[in-house]
């Protein structure tokens, strides 16, 4: 079920493992599109890869999972088995998603209730969402059981070709309702491709791949934590479940580096919310299945590769990490569109009705009805003199660059996704503009939340 490094001495020490997480039994949901998508097999393996670090006087897990998000009721009953088994306090694991886009639900309540999922799809979510679970307490243990001598390192490359930020401006008049009707959007996300009305993009993007580099006390490559803000790939045929580039990475940087089969390479989504991989003024040729999210690891992987030579040793690292629970509002529907959006799950044709109108419908009743507020983990992590500091939201990479510039350590960098799974997490400002990711359902909290985000993880990394 795992492989991992030995275990050894005390001192600074550090042990890696993966778990496999695929499917067992066929077809399960893909979670990540608006209908319906079962697999019936597996193109590659979906992971849950784990390192531990040790200093003498605290201990960490840090997680990075294969699937789509992971709700925070999921993680916590991972996180209370993996604690059972080490000792590690549950409040020092860091547990993120990739967000791969073909992966089945983490828990069975993701699959969307439109669906209408036959009762024996129903069962084989249920039992999934243990496999997973336990897949992670499992990496997080046998992580620890292979506790070795290490020294730690911090590296960073950069791969700007292959970021693009996905929301555009457009020409007045060209930018199509959103779901609930409205007209006010001033930007798109994913617009047509090399289409005469693009203006420009909305926002930034983050070349860097931030790297923890992990050797073993013989200088072997032991383990590497790597992120990059760029959403999956995509290019899986359907019907495939797939880990995307963020597993061919890891395949690569591991060939990259000549390391042995007890190397565990680790890819985590940065901030990646409003960024993803298509050039949009620019031509591409046709892609066959799986050929360009290849090419993307391929690219990062030998870029990060290039990097580990030139990592910066941190002598004698101090760990830390603090956790904290924050609050925020759900944001609800106007009584207008809660109404509407009650009329409009009864409309028999779909195609009078504006795109993906009755998913977003779903949602907004949903969100009426549910709790008034949501408690969401950030956490903050020291190693040495680099930092890591996490969001359970898809985030902005704005938010992530401003991080970056304000954190009062050497260098930081953002893992999204981590602790549980929330929506989008754009800007005060980026709601202003409006678009996909600020709709109502695809963003679930108070739209002040990213400024609160950042105060409180500002103030955590300072306390570090």
């Amino acid at each position: 079920m795992f492989n991992g490094c030995g275990a050894g001495d005390p001192g600074l020490r550090a042990g890696a493992a993966i778990t496999d997480i695929t499917p067992q039994e066929w077809p399960v949901p893909v979670i990540g599109n608006f209908d319906y998508r079962p697999a019936t097999q597996a193109h590659d393996p979906l992971s849950a890869r784990a390192l531990v670090l040790d200093d003498g006087s605290t201990t960490l897990a840090i997680v990075v999972v294969d699937s789509c998000y992971i709700r925070r009721a999921a993680l916590d009953d991972a996180k209370q088995r993996a604690s059972a088994r080490t000792g590690i306090p549950t409040e020092r694991m860091l547990i993120s998603a990739t967000h791969t886009h073909s992966a089945p639900p983490s828990s069975p309540e993701i699959a969307p209730r439109r669906w209408n999922l036959p009762a024996d799809v129903e069962a084989r979510n249920v039992r999934y969402s243990e496999l997973l679970r336990e897949g992670i307490a499992e990496a997080i243990a046998a992580a620890h059981a292979a506790l070795q001598p290490a020294r730690l390192g911090r590296a960073s490359a950069s791969v700007p070709e292959e970021l693009n930020n996905r929301r555009w401006f457009m020409t007045e008049g060209t930018i199509p309702p959103d779901p609930f009707g409205g007209t006010t959007d001033k930007v798109k996300m994913n617009p047509p491709r090399n289409s005469p009305d693009l203006i420009e993009p909305a926002g930034p993007t983050d070349p860097e791949v931030a790297m923890l580099t992990v050797e073993s006390a013989d200088g072997k490559p032991l383990a590497l934590l790597a992120a990059y803000s760029l959403h999956y790939v995509g290019g899986v045929r359907r019907g495939d479940v797939s880990a995307d580039y963020f597993a061919e990475f890891a395949r690569r940087v591991t060939d990259e580096l000549g390391a042995g089969n007890d190397f565990v390479a680790m890819m985590a989504n940065g901030t990646s919310g409003d960024v993803n991989n298509i050039a949009f003024t620019q031509p591409r040729t046709p892609r066959e299945p799986y050929e360009q999210m290849r090419k993307v690891g391929e690219r990062v992987a030998a870029a990060a590769a290039r990097a580990w030579p030139q990592a910066q040793w941190i002598e004698s690292p101090t760990l830390g990490m603090a956790q904290r629970e924050l609050t925020l509002e759900r944001r609800k529907p106007t009584p207008e569109i809660y109404e509407q959006s009650k009329k409009w799950l009864g409309v028999e044709d779909d195609a009078a009705l504006p795109r993906n109108a009755k998913a977003y419908a779903q949602r907004a009743i949903d969100q009426q009805d549910g709790p008034d507020s949501v408690p969401v983990i950030l956490q903050a992590l020291r190693i040495g003199d680099f930092a890591i500091a996490t969001t359970p939201f898809e985030t902005f990479t704005e938010i992530g660059l401003e991080i970056k510039e304000k954190s009062p350590l050497s260098r930081s960098f953002m893992i999204e996704l981590a602790n549980g799974g929330e929506g989008y997490l754009p800007t005060p400002e980026q709601h202003e503009l409006g678009g996909y990711e600020t709709w109502l359902g695809t963003n679930r909290v108070e739209k002040s939340a990213s400024r609160q985000i950042v105060v409180q993880l500002l103030e955590m990394l300072a306390e570090l």
